[in-house]
């Protein structure tokens, strides 16, 4: 007999369990089917062990920026020091700890691949058994996305990195390329390198972190090379020989020239893991990135029970958003399933802000950079009238200079004129990434510039930024 739930969670990563979650919390029953790891590929192959590997990284190039502390930075970083810190923070794969938590929600957690079959109805199977699963509400998909690899001539036999193994591997090649000038890329880049390998980075675009402000790049261009990171923009790969799938890797680029690697990283972009869970049994096409709405329902179904949240919407493919966006259909459901009225107008304003516009994002590169919101050229492309300010936080913020000797790192905001309130900020330098969300609230909050002025940062702090940025915003140039 099938089992039934009032809500049937796909995907055991970081949103799903937050969607559980909210759906547990509202009353309802609530199943989680997740096929791999419980906690998925943020808790074992993404945020938490690149962070880990990052982090001894980056403290040791902020020591060697502090006279007195430079010198006592001595010998190489100590890599398997490196590794089995991140192999506590992944808790050896063990996916128990997580497990447990779910359990501990009062979530039934169902391990096996689960397939559509049909509205509100799904088979999980394993190897030893088959299981219906029927929602009384709803199903929400929260499966996640897969690193896409190009389709290049050799490259099953070179059998490349993609994330998994960049953030699994406890060896250090010799030489390692890294293919993409996307997030991944570049903190892939700084921490190999960090750990010993020689570097090669290879982008297609003619900058780094192509989708962000363009002096995020040039700064974090900057510091890659200045580490010992060869850095090659406005290339592409056309061919990868490794003869027998063992050996060094020849990399063949389309200016002809060829270079020899150990191991090639590609960091090219994601694939939605949508292709084998029934998309077809209900009228979507399977392999798709899923269309929602602002409380994330799925469009293009008939009845009001689908559910898709996370890198599968493609609207962020980020952590945190995805969770975000389980707190939201979390209630959503919670109050369908009630029976309660559904009124989204005093809060769908800030969803499709949240989603699209207030979207964080940080960089642990060095030196690290972080964005929210539009950047100057999105901002007018959309029609707002636009004021960029800009602040050379060396020159012009004390307490950056006491977190780094001789800081280098630049901040903008980027203001619609017309409402005098934020449309999107960015900061590039030592230590940005933790003044992140003070943006993140100033641009989700619309907070006006003459409110602005009466949050007083603390002296001697990198945050005094945020006055430079309001006296240059006073006494800058009209807008443009």
């Amino acid at each position: 007999m099938a089992r039934v739930y009032d809500v049937i969670v796909l995907g055991g990563g970081p949103v799903g369990i937050n969607a559980a979650d909210r759906a547990h919390a509202e009353g309802l029953s609530v199943a989680l089917v997740e096929r791999e790891l419980v906690g998925g590929e943020c808790n074992f192959w993404g945020c938490v062990p690149s962070k880990s590997l990052l982090r001894p990284v980056l403290a040791v190039a902020e020591a060697r920026k502090v006279d007195g502390a430079r010198e006592a930075v001595v010998g190489a970083i100590d890599a398997k020091g490196v590794f089995a810190r991140r192999d506590r923070y992944v808790t050896n794969w063990d996916d128990a700890p997580v497990a447990d938590v779910v359990l501990g929600m009062g979530v039934d957690l169902v391990r096996g691949h689960a397939r559509l079959d049909g509205a509100r109805r799904l088979v999980v199977t394993t190897a030893e058994r088959r299981l219906e699963l029927h929602a009384r509400h709803a199903v929400i998909v929260c499966t996640g996305s897969t690193a896409a690899v190009p389709d290049l001539p050799g490259v099953a036999e070179a059998k490349p990195w993609t994330n998994r193994r960049a953030t699994d591997s406890s060896t250090v090649p010799a030489r390692l390329a890294v293919v993409g000038a996307g997030g991944v890329g570049v903190e892939m880049a700084t921490a190999w390198h960090g750990l010993g390998s020689r570097v090669t980075l290879l982008a297609r675009t003619a900058g780094l972190l192509p989708r962000m402000e363009s002096f995020l790049g040039e700064h974090v261009h900057r510091g890659l090379v200045e580490a010992g990171v060869e850095v090659r923009t406005e290339v592409l790969v056309t061919e990868l020989q490794r003869p027998g799938g063992t050996g060094p890797i020849q990399v063949t680029l389309d200016t002809g020239e060829r270079l020899e690697v150990d191991e090639i990283l590609f960091a090219t972009g994601r694939t939605p893991n949508t292709a084998d869970i029934g998309l077809e049994t209900v009228g979507l096409a399977p392999g798709s990135w899923l269309d929602v709405d602002d409380t994330c329902m799925a469009r293009g179904v008939e009845g009001d029970w689908l559910y898709a949240l996370g890198d599968v919407n493609h609207q962020a493919l980020l952590t945190h958003q995805g969770k975000y966006q389980a707190r939201i259909a979390g209630a959503v459901i919670g109050a369908r399933a009630n029976g309660l009225a559904l009124d989204s107008d005093p809060w769908s304003a800030h969803v499709a802000t949240a989603n699209d516009l207030a979207i964080p994002q940080a960089f642990f590169t060095d030196p690290e950079a972080a964005s929210v919101g539009l950047t100057s050229a999105q901002a007018t492309q959309r029609g707002h009238r636009v004021r960029t300010v800009d602040v050379d936080m060396g020159q012009s913020v004390p307490g950056a200079n006491f977190y780094a000797d001789g800081y280098t790192g630049q901040a903008r905001m980027v203001v619609d004129e017309d409402d005098q309130t934020l449309l999107g900020v960015s900061f590039v330098g030592p230590g940005v990434v933790e003044m992140l969300h003070s943006a993140t609230v100033a641009v989700a909050g619309r907070v006006p510039i003459a409110r602005l002025w009466h949050a007083v940062p603390c002296f001697p702090t990198i945050s005094e930024v945020w006055l430079r940025l309001l006296e240059a915003y006073r006494d800058g140039a009209p807008a443009g």
